[in-house]
């Protein structure tokens, strides 16, 4: 433990206030100097759970990943994330860090020992050092791609997502890939990105595609996309924004689409719908998402459509905690009361509506029809 202790000291520290730090840092493993890249949310929370992405092949691809990150976590709802890109470029030192024996297929001693940098090193630093959920993610290209279905072969994969782009395949990698995922009891996202051009594994990358596709298990959410123009070279830039959304689809607010072919053809409470979503999504990924208020409204629209009164309750209840100084759950649960036939308490509800804060398409002017409608029709 004294030394696990004294190679967090060893390390320098980050500076929370910039995007995007490089460090040199003394592994134990490698007993060796690399360089690491690391990324952080602007507005990092302590209080807060963040996923782990690790960027293998980092000089190509760390960009690319802090980009897609940064965008779906602003604009589809995924989680911000802590990312961390290890270098592999100079002296192609990812030829080292990589390397399997031709015969067997298994890591070399190097292999072995960068397998242990990952995650006895890097993944336990920022585990000790930040509030990382337990969701963690590996992105690696070409021999890197091969290099992260190592961590497939553990009785527990240290990570829960992997983007493998155009993997040069170890010997028998075909058919072992397929048989860890068929095994492995924890939910495994694994995305599979190639190119076009055919080369000499490309036989074997369909193979394996053909045997994960094969197995019915509803803890394994597989991806295959296949982008015919690219060669080789070119695939590294392809796929990463269908990986994300692949991946982190969940986490997107309720779509036009999703509303009229899911939630209006249901025969389930609408509200459940939601409950279900959100449910979803901390069992996957182990942490809460916060209530998108384009979801709340999909609900709501969803209610009134199908005339489903019920559904208005919990959904008032919701709102009044996750939306406490709005008008959103006192509104809902006056339409509750009066669709219910209860209009004195449909009166007191809407004029709590009334005191409280505005919110997207309710005003208080809404709330004043309401109530001046209510006492008209019953003499209040």
């Amino acid at each position: 433990m004294q030394r696990v202790l004294l190679l967090f000291a060893l390390l320098i520290g980050v500076n929370l206030n910039a995007q995007v730090t490089q460090e040199i840092f003394e592994s134990f493993k490698l007993q060796e100097r690399r360089d690491v890249l690391y990324y952080f949310p602007e507005d990092y929370d302590k209080e807060k759970k963040y996923p782990l992405i690790v960027v293998l092949d980092a000089e190509y691809l760390f960009e690319q990943v802090v980009a897609n990150s940064k965008f779906y976590s602003k604009f589809h709802g995924m989680p911000q994330s802590i990312i961390v890109g290890i270098n592999q470029n100079e002296q192609s030192i990812r030829l080292d860090d990589c390397a399997f024996d031709p015969d067997t297929g298994l890591p070399t001693e190097k292999g072995k020992s960068f397998f242990e940098f990952i995650g006895m090193e890097i993944v336990p630093y920022l585990e000790l050092n930040y509030n990382i959920a337990q969701f963690k993610m590996i992105v690696g290209y070409d021999i890197t791609a091969n290099f992260e279905n190592f961590y497939l072969f553990k009785e527990k994969s240290l990570f829960n997502a992997f983007i493998n782009i155009s993997p040069t395949l170890a010997p028998e990698m075909e058919t072992r890939v397929p048989a860890r995922l068929g095994g492995l009891r924890q939910k495994i996202f694994y995305q599979l990105i190639v190119e076009g051009e055919k080369n000499k594994h490309t036989n074997g990358i369909h193979a394996m595609n053909k045997a994960i596709k094969a197995l019915d298990k509803e803890t394994l959410f597989y991806y295959f996309d296949e982008y015919q123009n690219a060669d080789h070279i070119s695939i590294a830039t392809y796929g990463l924004g269908k990986a994300f959304d692949n991946i982190f689809g969940m986490f997107k607010p309720i779509t036009p689409k999703e509303y009229k072919t899911k939630i209006l053809t249901s025969e389930e409470p609408v509200y459940q719908y939601l409950e279900t979503k959100y449910q979803n999504i901390e069992d996957l990924f182990g942490l809460k998402k916060s209530l998108d208020l384009n979801d709340i409204m999909a609900i709501y629209a969803a209610c009134r459509k199908k005339e489903e009164t019920e559904s208005l309750k919990p959904l008032s209840d919701l709102c009044k905690k996750e939306f406490p100084e709005t008008m959103l759950g006192f509104y809902f649960e006056g339409e509750y009361y009066e669709q219910m036939g209860e209009p004195k308490k449909a009166l007191r509800t809407f004029e709590k509506a009334f005191g409280m804060d505005e919110i997207d398409f309710l005003t208080k002017e809404m709330a004043l029809e309401k109530i001046d409608a209510l006492k008209a029709d019953f003499g209040y």
